[in-house]
């Protein structure tokens, strides 16, 4: 089934991309701007499209993005460092934005007589994102069947939908996928930070993993007192 992958250049979507291009369904790699301070994600989808032969489409949102205040990732809010699982990481939550980048998709591999639009949505973003969670996904499925009904028939592959960010690593391992060349750094840095949720969240995946993981953190032993307080906290 040739596939339209939604590809933020992150590790959960490159991971994603290359399980699709072992498949042998990869036709393309869709990115979008929508005004992230960590924007230089994108060059990661690039050149992932490159990697893998795939046609890339880079959607400028950045206009809409402007209007999305108070989140941390498109306005000027800082983005908290901790376990990607506390309750303040929901700053990060852009609102829809998986609901409109999906409807792009979408209409995207329709025109391009594509039979499915993937995304990496996993387990642990169920806990902050809701656009991330099951019947989420399964609902849009069925609103995108509707939209399209008589026009297009194109399935949604969300693979890693009720896996942890471990199975994706584990994933990625079997895959042979080079990580240097995926960001997940909500702060932009020229550097992982290492202290915010989604570098925890990664440097812990590869761990649990037993993955070397090769990505350079400006602060590369923070993840460790952060997980041994959320374990802490869990058993209290």
């Amino acid at each position: 089934m040739q596939t339209l992958v939604i590809c933020s250049g992150g590790m959960d979507s490159i991971t994603l991309a290359h399980k699709v291009a072992k498949e042998g369904n990869l036709a393309h790699i869709l990115t979008f701007d929508y005004g992230q301070r960590h924007v230089k994600e994108i060059d990661f989808a690039r050149h992932c499209a490159d990697d893998l032969n795939a046609k890339f489409t880079l959607i400028d949102m950045s206009n809409i993005g402007r209007e999305f205040t108070g989140t941390a990732l498109t306005d000027n809010v800082d983005v908290p460092d901790g376990h990607y699982e506390q309750a303040n990481m929901k700053i990060t939550m852009v609102p829809n934005r998986n609901v409109i980048m999906l409807s792009i998709a979408y209409g995207l591999a329709a025109t391009h007589k594509l039979a499915r639009v993937a995304l990496a949505v996993h387990g642990g973003d169920h806990f902050i994102y809701p656009d991330c969670r099951p019947d989420f996904i399964e609902a849009f499925a069925k609103m995108q069947k509707m939209a399209l009904d008589g026009y297009a028939n194109i399935d949604i592959y969300a693979p890693y939908v009720n896996a942890s960010k471990a199975d994706i690593a584990n994933d990625a391992k079997l895959l042979g996928v080079d990580h240097r060349k995926s960001w997940s750094c909500y702060k932009g840095g020229d550097l992982h930070c290492g202290r915010c949720g989604t570098c925890v969240e990664r440097r812990e995946a590869f761990d649990l993993a037993g993955y070397a993981d090769p990505t350079q953190y400006a602060d590369a032993d923070y993840w460790k007192s952060v997980i041994c307080k959320s374990v802490i906290k869990a058993g209290a």
